[in-house]
């Protein structure tokens, strides 16, 4: 994630800014641009400072308060690249579904933001009914107790609300032995498996992912059940990122991709800082990094994995200062390197041949 600049006055936006904290000025985030931008009312619309004044629409969930992005200018639908993938969305006029909405909004406008930057294919259930990408946010049904349970089918991604709930969240993050669980994690690890079906199965990769990830044929019902019965093997830090990627080889993909992900978004913004790690104990170089690089651009995975870990390392020693948990408290082998170098050359392969 980058850091962006007011266009009026200079100063520093964020990602989730709706104002300007100097001037006032209203802001949204420009898809198309990659870039938060002044804006200022125009009639029925808005004057885009950052395209010289040019007129433009705010995304319909503005009204809620739940996103801060523009339309596009041919935009016939009101809504923006991240919200026209909606399809059911909780009940708006109960405040606390309104609440937890918004929060799984902010995580998944944060997921779009990297599938834009690397153009990554992007189809909605209107231009694409059989397979497009939809989410349908959705709450636990009070009177019958069914609980909803977070997934992926065939490019629909169901989120259960209650992971907004953080009180929630946590109890279930200890119950399945998990070290993360973010609102952010679960949508970058589900649309791992949208990109697995369109990259992948439809993308003609379909044998060299199984020579990385392992043999995708393999019974899924059954293998997730054994998960849940046995337990992940004892070495399997060796070989995964996580006790979940050891279910099935679409789960390793999907952990894998969002770890992927978790590391270029999380490197871009520490560049944005400036951030260098040059620890005084570290006589080798082993523990150094300046992060001085677009991650998006890296070519060689390798070179993320010697910024990643120096930088992780120091978080974590931050966290534990403050009485956190870490940062990231994963360990990446060399066969999960590995891994991550296929998803860096699937996602690279998209960008390279500059498809919308």
């Amino acid at each position: 994630m980058k850091l962006f600049v007011c266009q009026d006055c200079g100063n520093v936006l964020y990602f989730e800014n709706r104002a300007c904290e100097r001037c006032g000025h209203r802001v949204a985030f420009q898809p198309e641009r990659e870039t938060m931008s002044a804006i200022e009312p125009d009639g029925d619309g808005w004057k885009v400072l950052a395209d010289k004044g040019e007129s433009r629409m705010l995304c319909s969930n503005a009204d809620y308060d739940a996103c801060n992005w523009l339309t596009d200018a041919d935009d016939t639908t009101g809504f923006c690249r991240a919200c026209r993938h909606n399809g059911i969305v909780p009940d708006l006029s109960d405040p606390a579904q309104l609440a937890r909405w918004r929060e799984l909004e902010i995580a998944k406008h944060r997921l779009f933001y990297s599938l834009i930057r690397w153009k990554l294919p992007l189809q909605t259930r209107q231009e694409n009914p059989e397979h497009g990408l939809i989410f349908n946010f959705l709450a636990d049904d009070p009177n019958s107790g069914q609980k909803v349970m977070t997934g992926h089918d065939n490019g629909l991604i169901t989120i259960a609300l209650t992971e907004a709930d953080d009180i929630e969240r946590e109890r279930r993050r200890l119950e399945m032995g998990e070290p993360y669980r973010t609102l952010l994690g679960h949508f970058r690890h589900e649309v791992g498996h949208y990109f697995w079906d369109v990259l992948v199965r439809d993308g003609g990769k379909l044998e060299e992912c199984r020579a990385v990830f392992g043999d995708d044929s393999a019974d899924y019902d059954e293998a997730l059940q054994r998960h849940y019965a046995e337990g992940a093997p004892a070495d399997w830090q060796q070989n995964y990122v996580s006790a979940y990627a050891t279910t099935h080889p679409w789960e390793d993909f999907a952990e894998t991709w969002a770890h992927y992900l978790h590391i270029v978004d999380t490197l871009e913004m520490a560049a944005e800082f400036g951030m260098e790690v040059r620890p005084k104990v570290d006589r080798d170089g082993e523990l150094t990094a300046r992060i001085r690089f677009n991650p998006y651009e890296v070519r060689d995975v390798q070179a993320l994995i010697d910024a990643w870990l120096p930088f992780t390392f120091a978080m974590n020693s931050v966290n534990r200062a403050m009485g956190l948990r870490d940062l990231y408290p994963f360990i990446l082998s060399s066969a999960v390197v590995a891994k991550l170098g296929f998803i860096q050359s699937l996602v690279r392969g998209v960008a390279k041949a500059g498809r919308p």
